[in-house]
């Protein structure tokens, strides 16, 4: 079984549920575990937040977009948000680790840490030209008993 969907979409707050919602839809047609669905909704959530905080504007000032990308394909799931904001900082020089915010208290650096909780593979990057951050993430899928699409 092979499923895939992208979304272009505004850099506003609004559309990170959206994305959410559809990924959970989708996992939950197919037949995936609920935990599953739930650690990569929730990892989804960070990238997306992340990408309407950090991702740039488009030409004018307006709120730039993002692309969100999911694969499910055989035992596993991608998902990919790419924005065109200014990139990771440490990604040119392959530094990949997302690392916790400094203190209990601070508001911000916690999402890419817990991507890489919830997943099993993250990997960031830098799109290559004007810029823009890419982050993708993976995760082995654990099926339901009944999952209608699940691969035999």
């Amino acid at each position: 079984m092979s499923i895939w969907w992208s979304l272009h979409l505004r850099r506003e707050a609004a559309s990170v549920p959206l994305a959410r919602r559809l990924l959970i839809g989708t996992m939950e047609t197919a037949g995936v575990d609920p935990e599953v669905s739930y650690d990569l909704s929730v990892a989804l959530s960070e990238a997306c937040a992340n990408a309407v905080e950090h991702g740039g504007r488009a030409p004018g000032g307006a709120p730039g977009g993002y692309r969100v990308t999911a694969y499910l394909d055989g035992e596993k799931c991608r998902i990919e948000v790419a924005d065109s904001g200014p990139g990771f900082p440490g990604a040119s020089r392959g530094c990949t680790t997302p690392r916790p915010a400094a203190a209990e208290t601070d508001e911000h650096g916690r999402g890419l840490w817990l991507i890489r909780e919830l997943a099993d593979h993250v990997h960031l990057g830098n799109k290559p030209g004007p810029g823009g951050a890419v982050i993708s993430f993976d995760k082995i899928l654990k099926w339901r008993e009944d999952a209608p699409l699940m691969t035999a």
